[in-house]
């Protein structure tokens, strides 16, 4: 038997949006559940972050694998291949006023650093409304690869690294979909960047893989798109 207090539909009273003309607006919506029975909740508020252009985003981790240890060197033990090779990635400082201008370690439940106006991340970028299928999410990689890490590369090359996902669902639509690529680091240029005054500082740098979401692990990268996206690469090298 179902229950009647079942949430079976949202009950829309109004809805609105604060803050626009900027990067992001919030979409206020006054909303009442309906029940199986026919009842409804009283009202309440869902907040939500609503951004003019782009639903989603791409989160791209570029690597490059060199050998490691020869098996010769382990004659009493056979190496798998992922273990003779060492798989680097590449991540990003960039400008991150949001932290330095609303993070307050004090409100913090553990101790944390005083925020830098610099975070390492993996490239990333917003999914333009044009950008439509596999094909489309590879050309928007393709393209973030260029302007923020200085690499070209073929957009069939992109490996897509499982499903989009919600960072946070409670006031975020927005879903986060990962892909890979490799690289040849001595093929990197300059970064371009978009033109934006966000972009001025950045800079690239190499880490081995496992060393890098350790450093997730130990908060000095702290970024949660990073993380997964690490951890993602780390699941397709291994099993390649």
């Amino acid at each position: 038997m179902s229950d009647p207090k079942a949430v079976v539909d949202l009950l829309i009273d109004s809805d609105e949006r604060t803050g626009e003309g900027g990067f992001l607006a919030i979409r206020r919506v006054r909303l009442r559940n309906r029940r199986a029975d026919g009842s409804a909740s009283p009202q309440y508020l869902s907040d939500s972050i609503a951004r003019p252009y782009g639903q989603d985003a791409v989160v791209v981790a570029i690597y490059a694998i060199e050998e490691g240890p020869s098996p010769s060197l382990h004659p009493d033990r056979m190496l798998p291949p992922f273990a003779r090779r060492i798989v680097r990635v590449l991540v990003r400082d960039c400008l991150r006023p949001a932290q330095v201008l609303g993070r307050d370690p004090d409100r913090a439940p553990l101790p944390e650093p005083k925020p830098s106006l610099f975070v390492t991340e993996l490239v990333a970028g917003i999914i333009e409304d044009d950008d439509r299928g596999e094909s489309g999410l590879r050309a928007r990689a393709a393209h973030e690869v260029f302007e923020e890490a200085g690499f070209t590369v073929d957009p069939a090359s992109v490996v897509l690294l499982g499903a989009g996902l919600l960072p946070s669902p409670g006031a975020m639509i927005e879903k986060f979909y990962f892909v890979a690529v490799e690289v040849d680091p001595a093929a990197q240029q300059p970064l371009g960047g978009d033109g934006s005054p966000m972009e001025e500082g950045a800079v690239t740098r190499w880490l081995v893989l496992d060393d890098a979401i350790a450093a997730c692990v130990r908060g000095e990268i702290f970024d949660l798109k990073t993380e997964l996206g690490l951890r993602r690469l780390r699941d397709y090298t291994q099993a390649g």
